[in-house]
């Protein structure tokens, strides 16, 4: 399931960096262990986007000027959405980089019907190599229309899937199928007006900062539906839980399939 969590931004012009998934990570672990659950605050099956609002770019990075901003927080698990909730909900404000955020409501995204064959969107960047301290290799630039590329996205799924054990292991392997088919007329148009679609960006894993290349474009997943649930609901390659590859469905209003949520956790 997913969640939009709307915030009342109560110094609207402050500013965040550009890319600001590490601080939301860092804020969403806090929360966690907050509620001092040892289930939750080592479970690793959810997913968020970036910060979503009215935004101008500056060189201190992203200033946000609407009265709200929302983050969507995604995971198949509805008692740890509820737990995060809970404990999110007893701060009267939280501070995200220079931000002043008080939570303020919640909205459930309804169901997509997901089938074999879907196009989705990078809502977050996608992030296809793992990386260790002191190794440049997940910097290194994979073409998104080379089987390497999909490869690698297929072994991290199947093997978030395994370890989530929501999964038979004659489902496990079922999933064989799985192809990852860029937009190539945008990846083009890309090109033409020399913009990128693979940016270096910052992580951090236990107080270590690592460097990893990101993407964002569409493309055409090509797999069995209990696959693309799974990465619906919980991100698409590495590090999914500190808020990268963040998927939504193409050509889709997300305004129009949103229902207020009541959370409650026991």
């Amino acid at each position: 399931m997913r969640v939009r969590i709307i915030f009342l931004l109560k110094n609207r012009g402050s500013h965040v960096p550009f890319h600001h998934q590490y601080l939301l990570a860092q804020m969403i672990k806090g929360i966690l262990m907050k509620g001092g659950e040892e289930k939750f605050i080592k479970y690793s099956f959810y997913n968020f986007s970036g910060l979503k609002g009215q935004t101008k770019v500056s060189r201190k990075g992203l200033h946000f000027y609407s009265s709200r901003v929302t983050l969507v927080f995604s995971s198949p698990n509805k008692q740890f959405i509820d737990y995060f909730l809970m404990n999110l909900f007893e701060f009267e404000q939280v501070e995200l980089g220079g931000l002043f955020l008080q939570p303020e409501a919640v909205e459930l995204e309804e169901k997509v019907e997901l089938g074999e064959s879907l196009k989705f969107i990078c809502i977050s960047p996608l992030v296809i190599l793992n990386s260790s301290f002191n190794d440049s290799s997940a910097k290194r630039f994979i073409s998104p229309d080379t089987d390497a590329f999909s490869d690698l996205l297929y072994e991290s799924t199947i093997g978030r899937m395994q370890a989530a054990e929501m999964f038979t292991d004659e489902q496990i392997v079922s999933f064989y199928k799985f192809q990852v088919v860029p937009d190539k007329s945008y990846l083009a148009r890309l090109a033409a007006a020399q913009k990128k679609f693979a940016r270096i960006y910052p992580v951090y894993d236990q107080d270590v900062k690592y460097e990893v290349r990101g993407y964002t474009f569409p493309f055409t997943l090509y797999a069995a539906k209990e696959v693309q649930e799974f990465v619906f609901h919980c991100g698409l390659g590495q590090f999914t839980h500190k808020g990268f590859g963040m998927l939504d469905v193409a050509h889709s209003n997300p305004n129009s399939r949103v229902l207020k949520y009541e959370f409650s956790y026991a």
